[in-house]
């Protein structure tokens, strides 16, 4: 890596040495070892689960390494909690702006401070003057734009004279406009020697902004140095997996798939909008796999959610079998057929201190009995399944919370199946569960297939997508971008248009 003039002789601003970080058994960071310089711009890409946001949850105090060290200005720093954090001059600028919203612009900067009220005036105003930025300090939060938002969260950092900002996808909720804007502000911090961190998964950012690009991938940097030495083609390829040439090879040569012509979907999404996407036309035809690959915020589980009616749609319509679903409860929707896997099965999807039996069926109790359950169908039911899915248990009557993770998801599985959906969206389905789970899943959602069922699979592991899926659609700032037939899905392409990147003349011959 290359090094500019005015870091020969200057001690990096920050310096991270062979920090590690581990959950359980899944190793996160795997060693990374990173510097910045005053003024200089990193910017942080990889794809969902790569390590980014565990790395910066260690800066802010928020998470502690396993192993390894960090220096802020050539000192060792002890960052064991968000207030050691602050006080090393290190601040996060989050995705989404925290503010009060009917506190004024003032207030919410001055939160937390111990100095008096005047003081603090006095040094906000003088900041706000050298910084030349037009923001009234008088103004209510709530009729700031995300923009201005972003600047007031900027100003949060700088008063506590932070060195060091952190901004994590601060483009996502921007318009054009508001992201010129935002770069003006960058370049201004950058030329007063503040070192930034910057998080995003637009590509076409890290060439406008950015001196220095980092590539994450499964928990090691795979590629890194100043940004006049990359193309966007090489930063695709530094977020590709090794074997990703074999995972192509082994999605093109299977059998034909549907012939779609013949078909009618079972699940028709046109022109369907909503918090966090817009405009989505989609068909998910009965026995296909229809895999939906992105970045996270993207707009995936945003979707999925207003589809399976949990959030609001603001515009366009879903059928079920040619019915109009748009609108209806989720009791009705699932029993017209169509059934979600959240992601997140701890929050969303079990209930930790019932017996496994209880969770197989609860999704379906009103059908098990108006006054009273119906014990030996409920019984039979369960049975069934810990059968069928190979779910290790002691017994029906065990708590699924004492359950490993990839046992957890095969009754979550179960009950979503357990209502006969004809259309069923699986959201992260191998999330946190083994290998050996992982087989027995892809096992379950093969055999929905061949039994008609229609599947929607959203998933961050795009070898997984790759693997499983006849068709996909990619999704890129809450939109389709993209949608690819059987031998075009390959982790290149896939991971091209989850970036914004992919170009129709790349495609393979």
């Amino acid at each position: 890596m290359s090094t500019n003039k005015n870091q020969v002789s200057e001690q990096p601003m920050i310096s991270i040495r062979g920090v590690a970080k581990s959950f359980g058994s899944n190793a996160v960071l795997k060693g990374i070892n990173l510097e910045a310089y005053r003024g200089d711009v990193v910017a942080l890409i990889g794809g969902n689960g790569a390590g980014k946001s565990t790395l910066m949850k260690i800066l802010m105090g928020i998470h502690q390494q396993d192993e390894g060290e960090i220096f802020i200005a050539g000192e060792k720093a002890n960052l064991n909690t968000p207030s050691a954090a602050l006080a090393k001059g290190i601040y996060l600028v989050p995705q989404e702006p925290m503010l009060f919203p009917n506190m004024t612009v003032e207030e919410n900067i001055v939160q937390g401070f111990s100095e008096k009220r005047s003081e603090l005036h006095t040094r906000l105003v003088e900041l706000i003057k050298r910084v030349g930025w037009d923001l009234k300090l008088d103004r209510k939060a709530d009729s700031l734009s995300i923009a201005e938002q972003q600047l007031v969260e900027i100003l949060r950092g700088l008063l506590r004279n932070s060195q060091i900002l952190i901004l994590d996808e601060p483009t996502s909720a921007l318009t054009f406009n508001e992201i010129q804007s935002l770069f003006k502000v960058v370049e201004d911090l950058k030329s007063r020697g503040i070192a930034i961190f910057y998080i995003t998964h637009r590509l076409t950012e890290v060439f406008e902004i950015a001196t220095k690009v980092v590539i994450l991938r499964d928990g090691i940097i795979t590629m890194e140095g100043p940004v006049k030495d990359f193309t966007q083609e090489m930063l695709i390829k530094g977020l590709l997996p090794p074997n990703a040439q074999e995972v192509t090879a082994q999605a093109c040569s299977t059998e034909a798939g549907l012939d779609y012509s013949k078909l009618k979907p079972a699940l028709e999404v046109k022109n369907l909008s909503g918090y966090g996407f817009a405009d989505v036309n989609l068909n998910v035809y009965p026995g296909e796999i229809l895999g939906v690959a992105g970045v996270v915020g993207a707009g995936r589980t945003e979707l999925a959610i207003a589809i399976f009616g949990i959030d609001e749609v603001t515009g366009g319509s879903v059928k079920l079998d040619g019915e109009e679903i748009t609108g209806m409860n989720v009791r009705a929707i699932i029993d017209k057929g169509l059934n979600y896997v959240p992601e997140d099965r701890h929050l969303n999807a079990i209930y930790g201190i019932s017996e496994v039996s209880s969770n197989v069926t609860s999704g379906m109790l009103h059908k098990l009995g108006r006054l009273f359950i119906n014990f030996k169908a409920e019984n039979e039911l369960s049975d069934h399944y810990i059968k069928d899915f190979r779910i290790k248990v002691t017994g029906r009557d065990q708590l699924i919370g004492s359950l490993s993770g990839g046992n957890q998801q095969k009754v979550v599985l179960a009950k979503t199946l357990a209502t006969k959906p004809k259309v069923v969206i699986l959201d992260e389905p191998t999330r946190g569960i083994d290998a050996g789970a992982r087989v027995d899943v892809y096992r379950i959602i093969s055999k929905l297939k061949e039994e008609g069922v229609a599947v929607m699979l959203i998933s961050s592991d795009i070898e997984e997508v790759v693997q499983l899926s006849d068709r996909v659609v990619t999704m890129f700032q809450g939109r389709i971008n993209h949608t690819f037939e059987r031998c075009d899905i390959n982790v290149d392409n896939l991971m091209a248009a989850s970036f914004g990147v992919y170009r129709q003349e790349e495609k393979p011959q």
